[in-house]
C-alpha cells in the first residue's frame, strides 16, 4: 500500500492540497497545520498518506509527517471520531498541544478545539494518553532509549518511564559507580518507582 507520495505542489488549501507526480494530480485531504508546514505551490513536496475506502467512496489522506499520521489513526480508534473529524482536530491544534493536553488531562484546551465537544474530549483523553507521544521529545537520551523500551515492553507508561529514568540518572550521577554498574542500578530503581514500592 502507499506510504508516501512526492511531487510537485500544485494547490494548497485549507483542507486540501494538489500534488503532481508523474502525470497524475492527487487530491489529498490534509489537517490545515500541515497543509502550512508543506512547501509553497510550485515546489516539491512530500505527503505521507492514508487511503480511506468504502463501498461508497475512496479519500486519500495527506500528512506532514509519518508522526502526524500515527495520530490521525490513533484518534480515529475514537468511539465517535471518524476521517473528517480526526482532520479537523488535527487542524485545529498542533501536535505537541495535543500532545500535551492529553498527557495532562487538559478537558478545557480539548473542548476549545472546533467541533470537539466535551465527551469526544474526555473519551480521547481515556483513549489516548500515553499513546502519541513522540519518543523524540519522550526519551531523554539514546543512553536511555532501551531502557525505556524494556519498561513499556513490561506494561509500564512510556511517559512515567521516561521520567522515573531521568529522576534517577539525576541521583546517580552523584554516586560512584561503573557504566554497566549503574545502567543495571538505573533499570532497578526505575521498576521499583514506578512499582510504587
Amino acid at each position: 500500500m502507499f506510504n508516501s507520495l512526492r511531487g510537485i505542489i500544485t494547490d494548497k488549501r485549507n483542507d486540501s492540497v494538489h500534488l503532481l507526480t508523474g502525470g497524475i494530480e492527487w487530491d489529498l485531504s490534509v489537517p490545515l497545520k500541515d497543509s502550512a508546514q508543506l512547501p509553497q505551490v510550485g515546489e516539491e513536496g512530500r505527503l505521507f498518506v492514508w487511503l480511506y475506502h468504502r463501498e461508497d467512496q475512496m479519500r486519500l489522506f495527506g500528512f506532514f509527517d509519518e508522526n502526524r499520521r500515527s495520530t490521525f489513526l490513533e484518534l480515529m480508534k475514537v468511539e465517535g471520531i471518524g476521517p473528517r473529524q480526526a482532520l479537523k482536530i488535527m487542524g485545529g491544534i498542533g501536535q505537541e498541544e495535543l500532545e500535551r493536553a492529553l498527557e495532562t488531562e487538559d478537558l478545557a484546551r480539548l473542548e476549545a478545539v472546533p467541533g470537539l465537544g466535551k465527551k469526544t474530549a474526555q473519551k480521547m483523553i481515556l483513549a489516548l494518553k500515553g499513546k502519541i507521544v513522540r519518543d523524540t521529545l519522550t526519551v531523554p537520551s539514546s543512553a536511555h532509549g532501551d531502557l525505556v523500551e524494556a519498561l513499556v515492553d513490561m506494561g509500564y507508561d512510556r511517559k512515567a518511564a521516561t521520567e522515573a529514568l531521568a529522576k534517577i540518572d539525576g541521583e546517580l550521577s552523584r554516586e560512584p559507580g561503573k557504566a554497566e554498574d549503574r545502567e543495571k542500578t538505573l533499570f532497578k530503581r526505575a521498576i521499583v518507582l514506578l512499582s510504587g514500592q
